[in-house]
């Protein structure tokens, strides 16, 4: 079920946008026309690769927890019979036999679980592995989103995959809605310098092509790396020198990590002068389900707090 902060939204939405979002992923053949749903098991995964079934999956294996997320919101959870290590949501998800970690798949347990759809992770797959897979015959749809938009997209073809169409084309307009509310809501704010860290020894940062950068900027914030690549090394010139408003950490069940207190040396940096110290649970805005729009809010809440 998708979080009731979600409903609120519909009242606000931004209609021209997800008209449009719509109706390009309606021309895909992807979502609901008129009173039918399309039959034709057909979509192209993030790697262009057309992936077909006969019929809805009935026996899949998740490789990204992500992907796995997606699949229990859709409603199809009781058709995992495998998933990728740190699949730990929702709970039922730890009961489910782990087929693999990001450097190694167990192919000879995969195949034994007679898998009709593989849903796999790009960047974090090992890929002769995934293109073994399909040479065996498996189908493998392959996943890399990029964005909190592209939640909508994989949401919407795995609806179709398993079958799930209307649960799919309901929690997507509930998705693009909030989104368009989020972005309305601080489209005129100022924008607040945001410095995300994700570890300490080496700094580790978020460049522009990734999901904390894409809250950051709904949430009306500057992610003072946004010119950088995905998961950057920075030093402490460039932080101290960027000067961040807030400074976010990737926390653990919403609690500050040690390493976040070493930025109380710096008091002449405005973060920390202003007490603009704060952390977020990883997996609410690194992982690109429907979690992630629970860490949008939270996220948009903390930089409120430092542009007040």
């Amino acid at each position: 079920m998708l979080n009731m902060r979600l409903m609120p939204a519909f009242a606000c939405r931004k209609v021209s946008t997800i008209k449009a979002y719509l109706l390009l992923l309606l021309t895909s053949g992807l979502v609901w026309s008129g009173t039918a749903f399309a039959q034709n098991l057909s979509v192209q995964d993030d790697t262009g690769y057309v992936v077909t079934l006969d019929k809805p999956a009935q026996r899949i294996i998740s490789l990204a927890p992500s992907m796995t997320e997606l699949l229990f919101s859709l409603g199809a959870g009781d058709r995992i019979f495998g998933v990728m290590d740190y699949s730990n949501y929702p709970p039922a998800a730890l009961d489910i036999p782990i087929v693999g970690r990001y450097d190694m798949l167990d192919m000879e347990q995969i195949i034994a679980l007679q898998p009709d759809l593989v849903v796999a992770w790009l960047t974090g797959n090992p890929r002769n592995a995934i293109q073994r897979l399909k040479e065996l015959g498996i189908a493998v749809y392959t996943a890399e989103p990029d964005s909190l938009l592209s939640i909508s997209a994989h949401l919407l073809r795995l609806g179709k995959l398993t079958g799930q169409n209307l649960q799919a084309a309901s929690l997507s307009q509930q998705l693009l809605s909030r989104l368009s509310a989020v972005e309305n809501q601080h489209a005129d704010t100022t924008p607040v310098r945001v410095f995300y860290q994700v570890w300490h020894s080496p700094i580790i940062s978020v460049g522009g092509a990734e999901l904390i950068n894409d809250m950051i900027r709904r949430c009306g914030g500057v992610n003072i790396f946004v010119d950088l690549p995905v998961g950057p090394k920075v030093n402490l010139e460039d932080v101290l020198l960027r000067d961040p408003e807030v400074i976010i950490a990737s926390g653990s069940d919403h609690t500050s990590p040690a390493w976040l207190n070493d930025w109380l040396q710096w008091p002449e940096m405005t973060a920390v002068r202003n007490q603009h110290l704060y952390a977020i649970e990883p997996d609410l805005v690194q992982r690109h389900s429907l979690r992630a729009l629970q860490g949008m809010d939270t996220m948009c809440e903390l930089i409120a707090r430092a542009r007040r």
